[in-house]
């Protein structure tokens, strides 16, 4: 292994990012854990809405939808309480950790990237919006298909709390020994780990069709045109583009390009 980058860490969310094209395993359980704690229904869309943060927090800002206010608030007579947070995220912890395993495969080209980065001598940190006991179950899934970063980040690890603050990816750049947060670049599908990027001083880069904010899964990627791929990434920039991210792609698989930009980039002094 050569260190033959100026680029020190590179710091990956996980769902939509590096596994689970679409980020459906937080998604659907988002929907099943409403439904199983109060018969609640929401839609797939207002699941998606906050996606990036930590899940209980996920879940009281669903609560905070007006449309799913509206509804709250017809059927309990009032709104959403955090002891109804609480009791929502119950039923999410074991529906989450029963099936994050089934989206653990990677994103195409996903574990070949992330080798070649490792290959230049660059650490690989990743954080997520998933809380210590998920992530528990999903790493060793997600090592058995070959992914393996040096450090993880869960977003109930640090008594800070999680995205958009800066403190999961600084968390990151500490035990992976970078001297410098200009030399580390952030990598995610949800605008909460983009922000968290910025916070932190890293470089940015968004991902537009494999996570949360294109909603496709992997078959629908394929099999899609140009014409809805277009749609999709149109979807994805509103969203990704309000949190300003130095780069936008649609996958992992682009990200060797914006890599060999951002070296020149160091090399030429410049600053994130």
């Amino acid at each position: 292994m050569s260190h033959s980058s100026p680029i020190q860490a590179v710091i990956f969310d996980w769902a939509g990012t590096i596994v689970d094209f679409g980020s459906f395993a937080p998604t659907s359980i988002f929907v099943e854990a409403f439904k199983q704690g109060f018969d609640f229904e929401i839609s797939l869309d207002e699941a998606r809405e906050p996606m990036g943060i930590g899940k209980w927090d996920h879940i009281k800002a669903v609560g905070q939808i007006p449309a799913v206010t509206a509804r709250w608030t017809a059927k309990f007579g009032q709104e959403m309480q955090d002891s109804d947070v609480d009791a929502i995220y119950a039923a999410f912890m074991p529906l989450q950790k029963a099936k994050v395993a089934d989206h653990a495969e990677p994103i195409l080209n996903a574990v070949d990237v992330v080798n070649d980065l490792k290959h230049k001598g660059i650490k690989i940190g990743s954080c997520s919006g998933y809380p210590r006991q998920v992530m528990d179950v999903l790493i060793p899934v997600a090592a058995d298909y070959g992914y393996k970063p040096d450090y993880v980040v869960a977003t109930d690890d640090l008594p800070q709390g999680g995205r958009p603050a800066a403190f999961m990816a600084l968390k990151n750049a500490i035990e992976l020994g970078a001297t410098s947060v200009g030399a580390c670049v952030k990598v995610d599908d949800a605008a909460p780990g983009i922000e968290e990027g910025h916070n932190a001083g890293m470089w940015t880069v968004g991902l537009l069709l494999s996570g949360n904010e294109a909603g496709l899964t992997f078959d629908q990627y394929q099999a899609a045109d140009e014409a809805t791929l277009t749609a999709a990434r149109e979807r994805a920039r509103i969203k990704l583009g309000k949190a300003s991210p130095h780069y936008l792609v649609d996958t992992i698989a682009d990200l060797p390009g914006v890599i060999a930009d951002i070296e020149k980039r160091v090399l030429a002094g410049e600053r994130p």
